[in-house]
């Protein structure tokens, strides 16, 4: 049996997949300790996990952000992730510093799990080898690791092949670093000299690359190719294809079984208070198709406005039973969702463009599964919708090409993969 230490920020986006690790490992034996906020103390004590309870100034209510950081509101382009970065992400490290040691000298950790946007784990990885448990990064989101043969990360910018990409490559890099990211450089830099005594050995937004391993939960299918990264990097799937939903069937379940094809679209589980971003445009665009687009709300009231006669809609669906009646999947993009799709070899269309969503979108039409498409002002156009729908029902290398990746999906082993990393990462260091 090992002792674990699971750690996530407060943020639901970042916990929820890590309650599928959780899990996996508790089914598996091991003892596992999962510190993040306190919103999420019953979900994680669900899993068998001890949930551990993060400091009160790293702890925030993530359902409105705005009123938990006053300082973000307003704020447009560049100006708003980078604000968020600096206060709501990078601030907190030094108390979640202080909550991993205090755990750790509570009870010692075989290795320390961590998503990427708990900073902390940068401070901890500052510290030499042995001074710490090894550290495996959870990649929750696209790989974001740098490489000479990718954009920097958020950008969304796909590959580009040969020397003319690795030129495009390193200036958007050096870029960002000094025109985008140099503020937060200069305060993690200061904070790892300060707190740890060393110097931060990595940009702060690559700080990942200083892990003793990442896995990833996707499959190198539908990941950018890297020909120089040093960290280890594990393709184990996604965390989880859903167990049998509970979730009961709304009255118009039937319809879906008309013979026509079936359009679901989505806004994710959290961005749902305003469906005129991705929803209702959707209704809008497929109007007068002979398809059924169905649409669910995660739980919020259904809107009272008429439908299309062949929209459908519901606060729940249960996933497991609609997706393999899918013809094509709208979605604002989010990892865990375009994963479902996939792996059901359902065509995609994404259309994200904020946090990681606009990286998955690239990644979507750079696999060849789907189409991307670019909203505007927080909404993507109707005849954009109507295109970008037709070219996925028309062209089958769509849904070829998700069939393929879907295969490599289901062929992966999931979160139970990460028990071979731990313990490659165990038996080297008992060698060395």
């Amino acid at each position: 049996m090992l002792s674990l230490l699971i750690c996530s920020t407060p943020v639901h986006g970042h916990v929820m997949p890590l309650l599928a690790v959780a899990r996996t490992l508790v089914t598996a034996g091991h003892r596992v300790r999962f510190l993040t906020g306190g919103r999420y103390r019953d979900v994680v004590e669900a899993t068998g996990a001890r949930w551990c309870p993060l400091p009160a100034d790293a702890d925030y209510d993530d359902r409105d952000m705005d009123a938990a950081f006053p300082g973000r509101v307003g704020l447009r382009g560049v100006a708003g992730p980078r604000w968020d970065l600096q206060h709501i992400f990078l601030e907190p490290a030094p108390s979640q510093l202080r909550a991993v040691d205090a755990l750790l000298a509570e009870e010692p950790a075989d290795a320390v799990l961590t998503e990427s946007m708990f900073l902390g784990a940068m401070l901890l990885l500052a510290r030499t080898a042995h001074t710490r448990p090894p550290v495996v990064n959870l990649g929750i989101v696209p790989l974001g690791l740098r490489s000479r043969d990718t954009a920097p990360f958020a950008l969304g910018i796909p590959p580009l092949a040969g020397p003319l990409g690795r030129v495009r490559n390193g200036v958007l890099s050096w870029t960002t670093d000094r025109f985008v990211f140099s503020e937060l450089q200069r305060t993690a830099e200061r904070m790892v000299r300060e707190l740890v005594g060393t110097e931060l050995r990595a940009p702060v937004m690559d700080y990942p690359s200083l892990a003793d391993a990442v896995v990833q939960f996707s499959v190198s299918e539908f990941e950018y190719p890297r020909s120089d990264l040093a960290t280890p990097v594990h393709f184990v799937g996604p965390v989880s294809l859903a167990d049998a939903s509970t979730v009961e069937v709304p009255d118009w379940w039937d319809d879906l079984r008309s013979g026509r094809p079936v359009v679901h679209v989505t806004q994710g589980t959290v961005a749902n208070g305003d469906l005129s971003g991705l929803v209702l445009p959707t209704f809008e665009a497929l109007a007068d198709h002979d398809v059924l687009v169905v649409a669910s709300t995660g739980g919020r009231d259904v809107p009272a406005a008429t439908l299309p006669a062949n929209a459908r809609i519901a606060p729940y669906l249960p996933y497991d039973r609609l997706f393999p009646l899918l013809s094509a999947f709208v979605t604002n993009g989010g990892y865990g969702g375009v994963h479902y799709a996939l792996a059901h070899g359902v065509p995609i269309v994404a259309a994200g463009d904020t946090e990681d969503k606009t990286e998955v979108s690239a990644r979507v039409a750079w696999s060849g599964a789907g189409l991307r498409l670019r909203p505007r002002e927080g909404r993507v156009a109707p005849p954009q919708l109507r295109k970008a729908v037709d070219s996925l029902l028309r062209d089958p290398s769509y849904r070829d090409n998700a069939q393929r990746i879907g295969t490599a999906i289901r062929n992966a082993p999931g979160p139970a993969g990460i028990e071979s990393v731990l313990q490659a990462l165990l038996s080297a260091g008992a060698r060395r």
